[in-house]
Formats: structure tokens, sequence, C-alpha cells
């Protein structure tokens, strides 16, 4: 099993989590079922889908799992221009977590591509062997 507390993109998301979880106390209480919940739910599920993607067997399966992660972090983007869009919140609060937010989402695209070529190696490998 691969020890995904180690990985920086679940470390990052974690950090992604806790500013998010920071920001939405800002936002009304009205929204606490709507996009409190929403957003936090897509931010917790960035290192969430990392780090259970890490317990698959194969490449594949886990760069699966990343682009799982990749739509969260996505969604918690949108929600984001929502915010500042309402002015509910500070735009420098809104900025920290949009610059950790796309960190994040250039280093779950280099590890799902990393993955996929680690796949198309192991493809190319089986073939050599069959043929």
């Amino acid at each position: 099993m691969k020890n995904y507390k180690e990985l920086h993109i679940w470390q990052k998301g974690i950090e992604i989590v806790k500013l998010v979880y920071m920001l939405t106390k800002q936002l009304p209480e009205t929204e606490k079922f709507g996009i409190v919940s929403q957003m936090t739910r897509a931010a917790t599920s960035i290192p969430a889908n990392i780090a259970e993607g890490s317990s698959r067997d194969s490449d594949k399966d886990y760069a699966r799992f990343l682009q799982l992660s990749l739509g969260s972090a996505f969604e918690v983007q949108t929600y984001l221009v929502i915010v500042k869009e309402l002015n509910w919140v500070s735009p420098d609060k809104i900025n920290n977590v949009e610059v950790l937010l796309e960190e994040e989402i250039k280093m779950i695209h280099r590890f799902i591509s990393t993955l996929n070529k680690n796949n198309n190696n192991q493809e190319s490998i089986k073939l050599k062997a069959i043929s």
C-alpha cells in the first residue's frame, strides 16, 4: 500500500480543506445547507479521493480517482467564483484558496500524466512479452 500522507498533493488538499472551512464560516447562515455544505464536501473530496485512489492495485484505477479529485477541485473553484460574485467574503481570502487550488490542479494533472505514462509503458511491455 502506498502512503498517501506523504504525497504533496494530498497534503495540499488538506490545506485547501482547512482554508475552505475557515472561509465558509464567513458565509451567511442561510447558506449552511446550500453552498457551505456543497463547498466543504467538494473540498474534502479532493484529498479523500487521492487517499482512496492510493489503495488501488493499478495506476489506471488510481488515475481514475485522481480525476474525481480534479473534478472536486474544479467544483470548489466554481463555488469560489459564486462567493466572490456575491461579495460574501473579502477577495484576498478567496485569493488564498484560489492560488492553492491552482497549484493543486496542476499537481494532480502531472500525477495523472505520470500514472498514464507508467500504464502505457506497462501495456507496451505486456504486448512485447506476448509477441
